[in-house]
């Protein structure tokens, strides 16, 4: 679905802005693939495909508690939620068939409800203690809401955050999920921690300071051009 906001019914444009390592060269993959989809793939099956990826990836990872290799399922439904993810906003602008207002809201709700699943199928592999989880999945929705609010008040979607975006923290995902294949403890200094709990909480961690800081940096720009009379 097209998420590029545009004038309609009082709904703000909105300038999408992504400076993330990969943003380049998935720009051009995603054109590439979009200008050659055959017609029966459609925005909105990308936008379902996604979605699916994710519930799908939740239920990889509550398999995997019984036989690890089921991690193999959930790196192939985290490559298939970055096609469905990344490429229905894409289809839908290179067939000029953008919807903004329904593609804005759609999207962002599937990305919700994607996350609560996967995050909730890891919560209960045992890869992870739940309350590290639950940390991740608060972290990441205060960074989603934070993103929605500046992209209403100040016009600008940004769909990264410095040189990290959500393609670079899929990339991450499927290291650590290949990393435990190996084994799912981690050293640090000299004691054994799950993998992930030690990773989630750096992700937990840095996710919600880089939240607080954004706000920060927003409400005092907000300030600046809405100042009392």
């Amino acid at each position: 679905m097209g998420t590029t906001m545009a004038g309609s019914s009082g709904f703000a444009a909105a300038k999408r802005v992504n400076r993330s390592l990969t943003a380049g060269v998935e720009k051009r993959a995603l054109m590439w693939m979009a200008e050659r989809s055959p017609k029966w793939v459609t925005s909105d099956g990308l936008t379902l495909l996604g979605l699916m990826a994710q519930i799908g990836a939740g239920a990889f990872y509550f398999v995997a508690k019984f036989n690890k290799y089921a991690l193999l399922g959930v790196i192939a439904c985290i490559v298939l939620n970055w096609l469905g993810d990344s490429m229905d906003g894409t289809l839908a602008r290179v067939r000029n068939q953008q919807r903004p207002r329904y593609g804005f809201y759609v999207d962002h709700m599937v990305d919700i409800l994607g996350a609560t699943a996967m995050m909730g199928g890891l919560g209960l592999s045992g890869f992870v203690h739940w309350p590290v989880a639950v940390a991740m999945l608060v972290a990441f929705l205060l960074l989603s809401a934070e993103s929605y609010l500046a992209t209403y008040t100040l016009g600008c979607f940004q769909m990264s955050q410095g040189v990290f975006g959500p393609t670079e923290i899929r990339i991450l995902l499927i290291a650590g999920n290949v990393a435990l294949l190996r084994s799912p403890y981690s050293t640090v200094l000299g004691h054994r921690y799950l993998l992930f709990d030690v990773g989630g909480v750096i992700a937990a961690v840095g996710m919600a300071a880089m939240a607080i800081a954004i706000t920060v940096r927003h409400t005092a720009e907000l300030y600046r051009q809405e100042p009392l009379p």
